[in-house]
């Protein structure tokens, strides 16, 4: 199983405010509290599996397990491209730390992946990766439909870069 750092503090924020799923004191019962910690992740799995659907990303054999800040990402039938962007729209959500999952058997090399840094954008990323600035429209179409518009990247934000463009 291979891992994907992400920067935990950047990204699309969709947990809501923490204090959404925390009781008030005048709410507080005698129940133990872990029940109330699976209700939270149970909450931010649901906003995660929620996410997927609005990119149009959820497929039927996508399982998510969140353990803190590291999701463990499980799909039977998603080809290669479709699972790295399953990992980059899980690890591109604020309070993501780490993705967790498996690249089909074969898909030969890892992928590519690039985190955004202050001041880049997509066509200094691809000159730096493709060779030509102007293939900066490859990088925008392999990240659909987590970017909407190339001007619309951001720092922290990862990147797949496609193997050729």
């Amino acid at each position: 199983m291979a891992i994907w750092d992400f920067v935990k503090d950047a990204g699309k924020s969709v947990f809501g405010k923490a204090e959404a799923a925390t009781p008030k004191p005048a709410e507080t019962t005698a129940a133990p509290a872990a029940p109330a910690q699976d209700a939270d992740t149970t909450r931010k799995v649901e906003a995660l599996k929620a996410e997927l659907r609005a990119l149009k990303l959820d497929k039927d054999d996508v399982h998510l397990t969140l353990k803190g800040d590291t999701v463990k990402l499980e799909s039977r039938g998603a080809d290669r491209e479709t699972l790295e962007k399953l990992v980059l729209a899980i690890g591109n959500i604020e309070g993501i730390a780490k993705v967790e999952a498996d690249l089909p058997k074969d898909a030969g090399e890892a992928p590519v992946f690039h985190e955004v840094k202050k001041g880049e954008t997509l066509s200094a990323i691809a000159k730096a990766y493709l060779g030509d600035a102007n293939k900066y429209n490859a990088i925008f179409e392999a990240n659909r439909p987590m970017l909407s518009d190339p001007d619309k990247i951001y720092p922290g934000q990862t990147l797949r870069i496609p193997k050729s463009a």
